[in-house]
This record gives C-alpha cells, sequence and structure tokens, in this order.
C-alpha cells in the first residue's frame, strides 16, 4: 500500500517508466504506477493473485502484463522494480534481497514498500517516505498502522 500512495504522490517516479510489480498478489502497486503513465507489469506465482490482477486491471481501466521472473537473474527491460511487502518473513526474505541487490546492479531501480515487519534488511535500505496504511490484513494492527517506501542501496 505503501507504494501506492507514493506513486500518487510522486508520479514522476514511475511516468514513462517500465515497472515490474514483483509479488504482486492483487496488483495494486501495478495499478498505481499504470494509473501514473507508467508501462506496468506484474510477477506472482499464485494463479489467484494472477486472476485478481487481471480483473483488477481492467476494473482500473489500466494494462497490466503478467510475466515471469526467475530470481537467479535479474530481468531485462525494466526501469524500476516495485516489491511490495516482500520481506514478510525470513525464508522469502533470503531469496528477495539478493534477486534485488542483481536488478540494482543491472542499473534498475528498486523501491521498497513495507509496514516494516521484522525481517526487513533496513541496513541495505534508505526510508524514501513513510504513509498511513491502515489495517493491512492483521485485524490486531493498529488502524492508524504505517508503511514505509524504501530505496534499496
Amino acid at each position: 500500500m505503501a507504494l501506492a500512495h507514493h506513486f500518487r504522490a510522486y508520479p514522476e517516479a514511475v511516468t514513462d517508466k517500465r515497472v515490474l510489480d514483483l509479488g504482486a498478489g492483487s496488483g495494486l502497486v501495478g495499478i498505481a504506477a499504470a494509473r501514473t503513465g507508467a508501462r506496468a507489469f506484474a510477477a506472482e506465482i499464485d494463479p489467484n493473485g494472477q486472476a485478481a490482477i487481471a480483473l483488477n486491471a481492467e476494473a482500473n481501466g489500466v494494462v497490466i502484463s503478467l510475466t515471469d521472473v526467475d530470481l537467479a537473474e535479474a530481468p531485462e527491460g525494466f526501469d524500476l522494480i516495485a516489491a511490495g511487502d516482500v520481506f514478510y518473513n525470513a525464508e522469502v526474505g533470503r531469496l528477495m534481497l539478493p534477486f534485488l541487490q542483481l536488478c540494482r546492479a543491472a542499473g534498475m531501480a528498486v523501491l521498497i514498500g513495507d509496514p516494516d515487519r521484522r525481517d526487513l534488511p533496513l541496513d541495505r535500505l534508505e526510508r524514501v517516505a513513510s504513509y498511513a496504511v491502515g489495517d493491512v490484513g492483521d485485524a490486531r494492527a493498529s488502524a492508524d498502522r504505517s508503511g514505509s517506501v524504501y530505496r534499496l542501496a
């Protein structure tokens, strides 16, 4: 949610860029990017998520192309990797950080949106902005929860 807020607040971050919404879930980040004029792509391994992305993109009048990503190598043709909530546990984080570092080394900008979970590699990140995101699916979470956008250093 923080990345979607960020793209709305700073459309110049994504306008006219090829943006990959990594671990796209419902496609919210890709939709926010596409609405600013980005060419949006989504990588999502869950078939239910893939269906949701297609439905949500259509409902919002944007086009998001699904794409496969091999975490062993940086994908080609993207200006920005938008990774929303991909550090939700240590196991996934151990896969994501090296991949995102490969993308950064290949010249792509990498922005990470996260509600400051414990497995977020803060020593490798620079906080860019924070936004109120409310309850992000955890009924025990505070309604005034915030999420941050980080740049991979």
